[in-house]
Protein backbone atom coordinates (compact mmCIF):
# COMPACT_ATOMS: atom_id res chain seq x y z
CA UNK A 1 0.00 0.00 0.00
CA UNK A 2 1.06 3.64 -0.24
CA UNK A 3 0.77 4.65 2.78
CA UNK A 4 3.59 2.18 3.95
CA UNK A 5 6.03 3.68 1.25
CA UNK A 6 5.27 7.48 1.54
CA UNK A 7 7.61 8.68 3.38
CA UNK A 8 10.18 7.54 1.70
CA UNK A 9 8.80 9.16 -2.00
CA UNK A 10 9.61 12.48 -3.40
CA UNK A 11 7.92 14.81 -5.56
CA UNK A 12 9.28 14.55 -9.26
CA UNK A 13 8.51 18.36 -9.53
CA UNK A 14 10.77 19.38 -6.91
CA UNK A 15 12.16 16.53 -4.90
CA UNK A 16 10.35 18.12 -1.80
CA UNK A 17 8.53 14.84 0.57
CA UNK A 18 4.89 13.74 -0.08
CA UNK A 19 2.17 13.30 2.04
CA UNK A 20 -0.93 11.26 1.69
CA UNK A 21 -4.51 12.25 1.07
CA UNK A 22 -7.46 11.64 0.03
CA UNK A 23 -6.79 9.50 -3.29
CA UNK A 24 -3.39 12.05 -3.82
CA UNK A 25 -0.59 12.15 -2.95
CA UNK A 26 0.88 15.95 -2.54
CA UNK A 27 3.83 17.68 -1.45
CA UNK A 28 4.24 20.99 0.47
CA UNK A 29 4.45 23.10 -2.72
CA UNK A 30 1.33 21.57 -3.97
CA UNK A 31 2.54 19.24 -6.68
CA UNK A 32 -0.56 16.66 -6.77
CA UNK A 33 -0.55 13.34 -8.12
CA UNK A 34 -4.11 11.32 -8.23
CA UNK A 35 -3.82 7.79 -6.77
CA UNK A 36 -5.71 5.50 -9.46
CA UNK A 37 -8.50 2.89 -8.23
CA UNK A 38 -6.07 0.16 -8.23
CA UNK A 39 -4.26 1.81 -5.53
CA UNK A 40 -0.91 3.30 -7.88
CA UNK A 41 0.12 6.33 -8.22
CA UNK A 42 2.28 7.74 -11.33
CA UNK A 43 4.78 10.28 -10.94
CA UNK A 44 5.88 10.48 -14.61
CA UNK A 45 5.51 14.02 -15.31
CA UNK A 46 6.37 15.95 -18.75
CA UNK A 47 5.95 15.42 -22.22
CA UNK A 48 8.69 13.88 -23.18
CA UNK A 49 8.17 10.02 -23.97
CA UNK A 50 8.82 7.30 -21.31
CA UNK A 51 11.01 4.44 -22.23
CA UNK A 52 10.05 1.15 -23.27
CA UNK A 53 7.10 -0.15 -21.80
CA UNK A 54 5.65 -3.47 -21.08
CA UNK A 55 2.04 -3.89 -23.20
CA UNK A 56 -1.09 -5.47 -21.52
CA UNK A 57 -0.34 -8.53 -23.32
CA UNK A 58 3.47 -8.83 -22.26
CA UNK A 59 2.23 -8.26 -18.52
CA UNK A 60 -0.69 -10.72 -18.81
CA UNK A 61 2.24 -12.89 -20.37
CA UNK A 62 4.51 -12.30 -18.12
CA UNK A 63 2.01 -12.94 -14.79
CA UNK A 64 0.77 -16.09 -16.22
CA UNK A 65 4.43 -17.23 -16.11
CA UNK A 66 5.86 -16.44 -12.94
CA UNK A 67 2.29 -17.52 -11.38
CA UNK A 68 2.55 -21.03 -12.42
CA UNK A 69 5.89 -21.30 -10.38
CA UNK A 70 8.31 -22.00 -12.87
CA UNK A 71 10.94 -19.24 -12.58
CA UNK A 72 10.60 -20.27 -8.26
CA UNK A 73 14.21 -20.95 -7.95
CA UNK A 74 15.36 -17.81 -9.28
CA UNK A 75 12.28 -16.40 -7.16
CA UNK A 76 14.28 -17.91 -3.99
CA UNK A 77 17.46 -16.67 -4.91
CA UNK A 78 16.39 -12.81 -5.26
CA UNK A 79 14.75 -12.70 -1.47
CA UNK A 80 18.08 -14.86 -0.22
CA UNK A 81 20.20 -12.05 -1.66
CA UNK A 82 18.38 -9.21 0.08
CA UNK A 83 20.17 -7.71 3.25
CA UNK A 84 19.05 -9.50 6.33
CA UNK A 85 17.33 -7.09 8.54
CA UNK A 86 16.49 -4.47 5.58
CA UNK A 87 13.65 -1.99 5.84
CA UNK A 88 12.80 -0.76 2.50
CA UNK A 89 13.23 -2.53 -0.61
CA UNK A 90 12.74 -1.10 -4.19
CA UNK A 91 12.53 -2.82 -7.29
CA UNK A 92 13.51 -0.94 -11.07
CA UNK A 93 11.74 -2.13 -12.96
CA UNK A 94 9.60 -4.33 -10.92
CA UNK A 95 6.77 -5.74 -13.82
CA UNK A 96 3.90 -7.12 -12.01
CA UNK A 97 5.92 -7.10 -9.00
CA UNK A 98 6.54 -10.91 -8.40
CA UNK A 99 10.48 -10.56 -7.36
CA UNK A 100 9.65 -8.44 -4.65
CA UNK A 101 6.75 -9.61 -3.24
CA UNK A 102 8.83 -13.08 -2.49
CA UNK A 103 11.52 -10.88 -1.20
CA UNK A 104 9.07 -8.75 0.93
CA UNK A 105 7.67 -12.27 2.44
CA UNK A 106 11.27 -13.23 3.31
CA UNK A 107 11.70 -9.99 5.00
CA UNK A 108 8.70 -9.63 8.12
CA UNK A 109 8.59 -5.87 8.60
CA UNK A 110 9.75 -4.86 5.37
CA UNK A 111 8.12 -2.55 2.87
CA UNK A 112 8.41 -2.67 -0.80
CA UNK A 113 8.17 0.61 -3.75
CA UNK A 114 7.43 -1.12 -7.03
CA UNK A 115 8.89 0.99 -9.93
CA UNK A 116 8.04 0.58 -13.70
CA UNK A 117 7.50 2.80 -16.28
CA UNK A 118 4.40 0.27 -17.50
CA UNK A 119 1.19 1.52 -16.21
CA UNK A 120 -0.25 -2.13 -17.46
CA UNK A 121 2.42 -3.73 -14.44
CA UNK A 122 1.92 -1.02 -11.95
CA UNK A 123 -1.32 -2.46 -12.04
CA UNK A 124 -0.69 -6.01 -11.28
CA UNK A 125 2.34 -5.16 -8.72
CA UNK A 126 -0.04 -3.06 -6.54
CA UNK A 127 -1.93 -6.03 -5.66
CA UNK A 128 1.46 -7.97 -5.35
CA UNK A 129 2.06 -7.64 -1.51
CA UNK A 130 0.10 -6.19 1.45
CA UNK A 131 3.63 -4.08 1.85
CA UNK A 132 4.13 -2.92 -1.46
CA UNK A 133 3.45 0.81 -3.10
CA UNK A 134 3.55 0.61 -6.69
CA UNK A 135 4.69 4.07 -8.79
CA UNK A 136 4.84 4.42 -12.30
CA UNK A 137 8.13 5.86 -12.87
CA UNK A 138 11.09 5.85 -15.97
CA UNK A 139 14.44 4.28 -14.74
CA UNK A 140 15.92 6.50 -17.14
CA UNK A 141 15.04 10.02 -14.78
CA UNK A 142 15.57 10.66 -11.77
CA UNK A 143 13.63 8.20 -9.53
CA UNK A 144 10.78 9.38 -7.21
CA UNK A 145 12.62 8.17 -3.93
CA UNK A 146 14.48 9.75 -1.11
CA UNK A 147 18.32 9.72 -0.78
CA UNK A 148 20.02 7.11 1.30
CA UNK A 149 16.16 5.65 1.69
CA UNK A 150 16.72 1.98 0.17
CA UNK A 151 18.39 -0.91 1.68
CA UNK A 152 18.08 -2.98 -1.31
CA UNK A 153 17.70 -2.30 -4.60
CA UNK A 154 16.30 -4.92 -6.70
CA UNK A 155 16.68 -5.20 -10.73
CA UNK A 156 16.06 -8.27 -12.70
CA UNK A 157 16.10 -8.30 -16.63
CA UNK A 158 15.82 -4.71 -16.00
CA UNK A 159 17.52 -1.04 -17.69
CA UNK A 160 19.99 0.28 -14.92
CA UNK A 161 20.55 3.80 -13.71
CA UNK A 162 23.69 3.57 -11.82
CA UNK A 163 23.30 7.01 -10.03
CA UNK A 164 20.25 6.50 -9.86
CA UNK A 165 20.39 3.37 -7.83
CA UNK A 166 23.37 4.82 -5.96
CA UNK A 167 21.67 7.55 -4.83
CA UNK A 168 18.80 5.75 -3.19
CA UNK A 169 20.51 3.15 -1.09
CA UNK A 170 22.45 3.55 1.96
CA UNK A 171 25.91 3.25 2.32
CA UNK A 172 25.37 -0.23 3.58
CA UNK A 173 22.62 -1.08 0.92
CA UNK A 174 22.79 -3.85 -1.74
CA UNK A 175 21.84 -3.57 -5.28
CA UNK A 176 20.75 -7.07 -6.65
CA UNK A 177 21.44 -7.61 -10.77
CA UNK A 178 19.59 -10.32 -12.36
CA UNK A 179 20.22 -10.74 -16.16
CA UNK A 180 20.23 -14.04 -18.75
CA UNK A 181 23.04 -15.77 -19.63
CA UNK A 182 23.76 -17.11 -23.50
CA UNK A 183 22.13 -20.67 -21.77
CA UNK A 184 18.93 -18.90 -20.98
CA UNK A 185 15.60 -20.92 -22.70
CA UNK A 186 17.83 -23.46 -24.83
CA UNK A 187 16.74 -25.03 -26.79
CA UNK A 188 13.66 -22.67 -27.73
CA UNK A 189 16.05 -19.35 -28.71
CA UNK A 190 17.10 -21.71 -31.89
CA UNK A 191 13.81 -23.49 -32.84
CA UNK A 192 11.56 -20.49 -32.24
CA UNK A 193 14.64 -17.96 -33.83
CA UNK A 194 14.22 -15.91 -30.43
CA UNK A 195 16.20 -13.17 -29.58
CA UNK A 196 19.28 -14.48 -27.94
CA UNK A 197 21.66 -13.11 -25.69
CA UNK A 198 24.26 -10.34 -26.48
CA UNK A 199 27.64 -11.47 -26.19
CA UNK A 200 28.57 -8.23 -24.54
CA UNK A 201 25.78 -8.02 -21.96
CA UNK A 202 28.00 -9.02 -18.63
CA UNK A 203 30.35 -5.80 -20.08
CA UNK A 204 27.71 -3.76 -20.33
CA UNK A 205 26.43 -4.32 -16.88
CA UNK A 206 29.31 -3.61 -15.30
CA UNK A 207 30.27 -0.37 -17.38
CA UNK A 208 26.34 0.98 -16.46
CA UNK A 209 27.66 0.66 -13.10
CA UNK A 210 31.07 1.39 -12.93
CA UNK A 211 31.79 4.18 -10.77
CA UNK A 212 28.93 3.94 -8.49
CA UNK A 213 29.10 0.25 -7.37
CA UNK A 214 31.37 -2.26 -6.74
CA UNK A 215 30.59 -6.14 -7.30
CA UNK A 216 30.75 -8.33 -4.05
CA UNK A 217 29.11 -11.08 -5.14
CA UNK A 218 28.01 -13.42 -8.43
CA UNK A 219 26.33 -16.87 -9.27
CA UNK A 220 24.68 -18.46 -11.64
CA UNK A 221 21.72 -20.39 -11.18
CA UNK A 222 20.28 -22.53 -13.88
CA UNK A 223 17.87 -24.99 -13.49
CA UNK A 224 15.11 -27.31 -15.97
CA UNK A 225 11.85 -26.39 -16.85
CA UNK A 226 9.02 -28.78 -18.61
CA UNK A 227 7.19 -26.93 -20.98
CA UNK A 228 3.73 -27.06 -22.77
CA UNK A 229 3.06 -24.88 -25.53
CA UNK A 230 0.52 -22.15 -23.48
CA UNK A 231 3.89 -22.09 -20.76
CA UNK A 232 5.98 -21.61 -24.36
CA UNK A 233 4.17 -19.01 -25.53
CA UNK A 234 3.80 -17.28 -22.31
CA UNK A 235 7.40 -17.44 -21.43
CA UNK A 236 8.46 -15.73 -25.36
CA UNK A 237 5.84 -13.22 -25.04
CA UNK A 238 6.50 -11.75 -21.70
CA UNK A 239 10.55 -11.51 -23.17
CA UNK A 240 11.98 -8.81 -25.47
CA UNK A 241 10.81 -11.55 -28.01
CA UNK A 242 7.89 -9.83 -28.18
CA UNK A 243 8.49 -6.70 -29.67
CA UNK A 244 9.98 -8.86 -32.50
CA UNK A 245 7.52 -11.43 -33.37
CA UNK A 246 4.23 -11.21 -34.80
CA UNK A 247 1.88 -13.42 -32.38
CA UNK A 248 -0.37 -15.75 -34.53
CA UNK A 249 3.59 -16.37 -36.45
CA UNK A 250 4.88 -17.40 -33.35
CA UNK A 251 1.63 -19.54 -32.43
CA UNK A 252 2.37 -21.70 -35.14
CA UNK A 253 5.71 -22.73 -34.85
CA UNK A 254 5.12 -23.43 -31.14
CA UNK A 255 2.38 -25.96 -32.21
CA UNK A 256 4.85 -27.40 -34.19
CA UNK A 257 6.93 -28.27 -31.33
CA UNK A 258 6.17 -31.58 -29.15
CA UNK A 259 3.52 -31.39 -26.68
CA UNK A 260 6.27 -30.92 -23.83
CA UNK A 261 9.81 -29.43 -23.69
CA UNK A 262 12.39 -29.58 -22.01
CA UNK A 263 13.82 -25.98 -21.55
CA UNK A 264 16.88 -24.19 -19.61
CA UNK A 265 16.38 -21.10 -17.24
CA UNK A 266 19.80 -19.25 -17.10
CA UNK A 267 20.53 -16.70 -15.01
CA UNK A 268 23.44 -14.65 -13.38
CA UNK A 269 22.88 -12.80 -10.36
CA UNK A 270 25.29 -9.82 -9.26
CA UNK A 271 25.30 -8.20 -5.39
CA UNK A 272 26.74 -4.63 -5.43
CA UNK A 273 27.71 -2.53 -2.75
CA UNK A 274 28.10 1.34 -3.39
CA UNK A 275 31.64 2.61 -4.13
CA UNK A 276 32.30 4.85 -1.11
Amino acid sequence: MLADVVEYLTCPVCRAGLDLGDRVLRCARGHAFDIARQGYVSLLTGSQAPGTADSTAMVAAREAFLGAGYFGPLSEAVAGACRTGAKVVADAGAGTGHYLAGALDRLPGAVGIALDVSKHAIRRAARAHPRLGAVVADVWRPLPVGDGTVDVVLNVFAPRNGAEFARMLRDDGVLVVVTPTSRHLEPLVERLGLLSVDESKERRVAESLSGHFVETGRSVHEFGMTLGHGAIEAVVGMGPSAWHTEPEVMRRKIIELPETSNVTASFRMSIFQPAL
